[in-house]
């Protein structure tokens, strides 16, 4: 049966009407008078959710119900399409956590939100500072026949893997996965430029939340921010969060990777939601404190963020001076395409999946308020 939702199309301004069922059908531009109406746009796509509302996705142990309950959360601040991402772990925690994901996303009547799983180590750095707050114990070297395992357990739902770029067996590692349909981003890593070199060209195409997991202190030039910024054929993810970056680092790496070539993601962890207090990620603890920061507990460094898609895109608009329609590009249509969604990559035009949000715009505050949420034409969301 065909729906039909009005607003102001984010990416065009005109106002639309849009017809749908689990596919968008129409979309129509009515004349007369609109009087004050809300915005449209395709839901959020997040590439990279640790946990969220007490739920953590890391955890083997977790129950089914518990992760409909964080997917109905996050369908509550406009996301209709997210990775959750296990972390560096050891191989039997790793395996129980896809298993256990991919369980969720076939028997969940919302599971199909969870369009694929992100794989965040173990082939990171071991040196602190780019291994951020993963475990060293659990950090090992990239294993085809690992991942192939991964694969297995996850019935083919793995999508994107980060890995470190300074392994000697990265790039080999890299072609493997890339050959399956599997993104392959960098990250977490203290590579020189010949090793990312090295990973481009065998087929790395993302930078994981570029700015993060590095380590305390770089040299000059080069290093290995600046090399990714400079490299085009690198998507690259950020952490908009206020607390991860700074504005002029944010400013000088969208100028350099371009709007058309960045993303925006939450990086949450399992506390994201609840009140501040002491948590634990897997086998870490870590403190949400008042502020929105998520630290280990001597508070040494960051241990993912607290942060919702929604105000998300506020913080691109307040932090960045980016427009409306630029912070949602970050939060849809680019995720979409380095995600390689299908359905996903054109905006609000016939034939894409009917995954919708309606929001207010406070310009003033530069901030947006949910109010309505589709996925695959499903209302899975309404405020008040």
């Amino acid at each position: 049966m065909t729906q039909k939702c009005s607003g102001y199309d984010v990416f065009s301004g005109a106002f639309i009407e849009v017809g749908f069922d689990r596919w968008i059908q129409t979309v129509d531009r009515p004349t007369g008078a609109h009087g004050r109406a809300a915005y449209l746009a395709p839901g959020f796509i997040d590439l990279q959710v640790n946990g969220f509302m007490g739920v953590d996705f890391c955890a083997p142990g977790a129950s089914l119900g518990d992760i409909g309950r964080a997917v109905d959360a996050i369908l509550a601040t406009g996301t209709t399409r997210f990775f959750p991402t296990v972390i560096t772990g050891m191989p039997e925690t790793m395996i129980g956590s896809i298993r256990m994901l991919a369980e969720a996303r076939a028997s969940l009547p919302r599971g199909r939100a969870m369009e694929g799983l992100h794989i965040e180590g173990p082939h990171i750095s071991p040196m602190d500072g780019p291994r951020g707050a993963h475990p060293r114990p659990a950090v090992r070297p990239p294993s085809i026949e690992e991942f192939d395992r991964w694969q297995e357990a996850a019935g083919g739902l793995i999508r994107i893997v980060t890995v470190s770029a300074e392994w000697e067996g990265t790039p080999g590692y890299i072609e493997h996965i890339t050959s399956k349909g599997v993104v392959a981003a960098i990250g977490h890593q203290e590579a020189n430029e010949e090793q990312i070199e090295k990973a481009v060209r065998a087929g790395a195409t993302l930078s994981t939340h570029l700015g993060n997991g590095a380590s305390f202190s770089l040299p000059r030039h080069p290093n290995f921010l600046w090399t990714q910024m400079a490299e085009d054929r690198l998507w690259a993810s950020f952490i908009v969060d206020g607390i991860h970056l700074g504005k002029s680092f944010l400013t000088v790496a969208l100028r350099a990777k371009g709007l058309h070539r960045a993303i925006l993601i939450t990086d949450a962890v399992m506390p994201t939601g609840c009140e501040p207090g002491q948590y634990k990620l897997g086998e870490v603890d870590v403190i949400l404190h008042p502020a929105g920061n998520v630290t280990l507990t001597d508070g040494s460094r960051l241990a993912g963020s607290s942060l919702r898609m929604d105000r998300g895109v506020g913080n691109l608009m307040r932090i960045c001076g980016l427009q409306l329609r630029e912070a949602v590009t970050m939060a849809t249509l680019n995720p979409a395409q380095a995600g390689r969604i299908a359905g996903r990559q054109q905006g609000l035009v016939p034939g894409e999946r009917a995954d919708l949000v309606e929001f207010d715009f406070d310009e003033a505050a530069q901030s947006i308020r949910v109010l309505r949420t589709w996925m695959d034409g499903e209302l899975v969301y309404q405020y008040g």
